[in-house]
Order: C-alpha cells, then structure tokens, then sequence
C-alpha cells in the first residue's frame, strides 16, 4: 500500500500537484490534504474532495456512514448522492475518516427508524432492522442501510415503495390459544400458526411471548411493536401463572425447593412458586407461578422433578387474566382498563 490509495471503485496512484506543506509525498496518504470544513470528522481528504460527508439527507455522521455502508462498495455508491462520491471529472474519489471517541452514531435528534415502524405496527423492531439491511427501507427517497438512523416530524419514510403509515393508538388483546398452534408468523415445518387461525377483522397483530405448540391458554396480542418488546422483557417484573396437570410420583418438599431456584441440565431457572391444587392417586393438578418464563420451563422442570404434563395452561399474564375466555376467542382490552394498567409503560414508550 506505500505510496498508493485503494479507493471504493479504483485504486488512484496519482498524485496531487501543488501539496501544501507539512504533507508526506512518499506515504500512503500522501495523495490526502487537510480537509478544514469538517472539523472532527475527516482529518484528511482525497486529491478530489467529497462533498457533505459530515451530515447529508441521511442524518449520519462519519463514523455511521463508514461502519454501516463501506462492506459492499456498490451499496455505498448507489444510495449516496453523486456529488459527494464523484470528482469533476465523474471519477470516485477515496478518504481517511478520523473518528473521535465520543461521536455519536446519527447526528440528528429523533427516534430511530427501526423503532418508528415497529411503533407503525408493520412488524417488531428486530424484523424492522432486516427489512432495513435488505435494503426495503427509503428515507426522503434514499434507501438506508442502518437501523441507527434519527427521524424527525417532516422526513417521509417508505416501505418497498409504500408510505409508512401513521402510528395507530396502542391495542390490546387477550387471545385463547388453543393446543396444536405455533406461536409464529411462518413455520418452517409448515405447521399451523396462530396468525392463521385469529379472526380476519384483526389488525397486523404481535404476540407478546410466546407458548410450546401443545400448551393453551392465555396470550397477549398487541399492534404496537414497541410495546410488544417491552412486555416481553423480564425486567418488567410481570408473573406468568399456570396449571400444570401431571402423572407420577409427586414429592411436595422438591415442590416446595423450588422458591430457591434449580438447575436442570445446566440451565438455571430463577424462583418458581408451585403448589398442589389437588391430586387423585398418581394424577395431580399444579400451579405455577414464574416471572423468567425460560424456553419449555415448566415442561423441563416437571421432567427433572420425574413428572409427566399431560395438559399445561396459563391462565394469567401480569394483571391481565384468561378468565371466561374459550377456546380461539379473541377479545379487546377496553382502552380505560389499559390505561390503568399499562399506564406507565404507555408513557415511558410515547416519550
């Protein structure tokens, strides 16, 4: 690389007549001049300046603008405007960017991208950052290839060519799920889901966690992507309760160690309450009581304890209950019970 610049779509070799002082002629920046307009950003620039590559219609600074688009050469190219890649004589130009240590990821102020479309209810945040990698995601009318991006009152964002719609007041909804549906919008197995069984005058809908494709009962649905994340979190302290129909030899003392917490096969599970609600010879109804709500939890747990479940239930979800609710039965949370009970949180995500 001694006395030469790869830049993005050609290696320049020339060098720039008339440097000032202070500037090797025989390194490998020894095409690169102080840029003095973009303080912070670029220390040096190329024997063509780039234009605007401080902050541009895309809301980044330097480092995002580096770290996000530098692997693929032709994604930079193509969604970056042609005056601050190309020279005057339609040439691609290189660079050096220094970065400082506190800069931020995106200049400007806003939400970013990714959680404003989950809010949109289109999809959850994680699906928003893969539509945005792949490229389906236009800000202004420039496609964006980093979730990190800020939005403002006046940008206009775009999906595959179409609006993003405006933010629809947040929905709750318990569901029933029945035995015998995946908790997914696609099964790679082809399997039944239970987007496929809701009601057809539903709202693009996500489930707020999930249950095993043999467990019933009750299931938080919601049009708010934001939300959804949220609720699912441990951190928010909410308790998931079941009934647990089991078979085998029931030890209440290993029922009772559990307040403690166990391991089983090397996962640690956080405190569980169970009781005995009522057992006949080697058949017995449990509850349950967690706030971890680990991967087949109750299942593995029951296993470890030589207990077959024959039939598991939940029957709440923090402060909201499964109650009279059948089998596939959707119905809404009226929008005063919602305030009262996710008033804070409903806050906390409009802020």
């Amino acid at each position: 690389m001694r006395g030469r610049i790869v830049a993005f779509e050609r290696t320049v070799t020339r060098l720039r007549k008339n440097r000032p002082a202070g500037v090797r002629e025989n390194g490998a920046d020894g095409n690169l001049t102080t840029v003095k307009s973009f303080p912070g950003f670029l220390k040096r620039k190329p024997h063509r300046q780039w234009q605007g590559i401080g902050h541009g219609p895309y809301g980044l600074n330097a480092h995002s603008f580096c770290s996000t688009l530098l692997p693929s050469r032709s994604s930079l190219l193509s969604n970056v405007p042609s005056q601050w890649h190309r020279d005057a004589d339609g040439q691609a130009g290189c660079y050096v960017a220094v970065m400082p240590e506190k800069l931020s990821i995106a200049a400007r102020e806003g939400e970013r991208i990714a959680k404003l479309i989950a809010r949109a209810g289109l999809c959850s945040r994680r699906d928003a950052e893969k539509l945005i990698a792949q490229g389906r995601v236009k800000l202004n009318g420039m496609t964006i290839r980093t979730p990190a991006v800020k939005i403002s009152s006046g940008d206009n964002v775009e999906i595959d060519g179409r609006p993003l719609p405006q933010k629809e007041p947040t929905r709750l909804w318990r569901y029933h799920k029945p035995p015998g549906l995946i908790v997914s919008h696609r099964d790679p197995r082809g399997r039944p889901t239970i987007f496929d069984a809701l009601p057809k005058g539903l709202p693009r809908v996500l489930s707020i966690g999930r249950l095993d494709f043999n467990t019933e009962g009750l299931m938080l649905l919601t049009n708010d992507g934001a939300l959804e994340r949220r609720l699912e979190l441990p951190a928010t302290g909410w308790t998931r309760r079941y009934r647990v129909r089991v078979h085998g030899d029931l030890d209440e003392r290993a029922l009772a160690k559990l307040q403690q917490g166990i391991v089983v096969d090397g996962v640690r599970y956080a405190p569980v309450d169970a009781e005995v609600e009522r057992r006949q010879g080697d058949n017995a109804w449990l509850s349950f009581a967690l706030k971890e709500g680990k991967n087949r939890e109750i299942r593995r747990i029951c296993e470890h304890l030589s207990l077959q479940v024959n039939r598991l239930i939940r029957v709440a979800f923090g402060p909201f209950q499964l109650g009279a609710l059948g089998r596939s039965e959707v119905k809404e949370v009226p929008e005063r019970v919602l305030r009262e009970q996710l008033g804070s949180l409903l806050k906390d995500e409009a802020s």
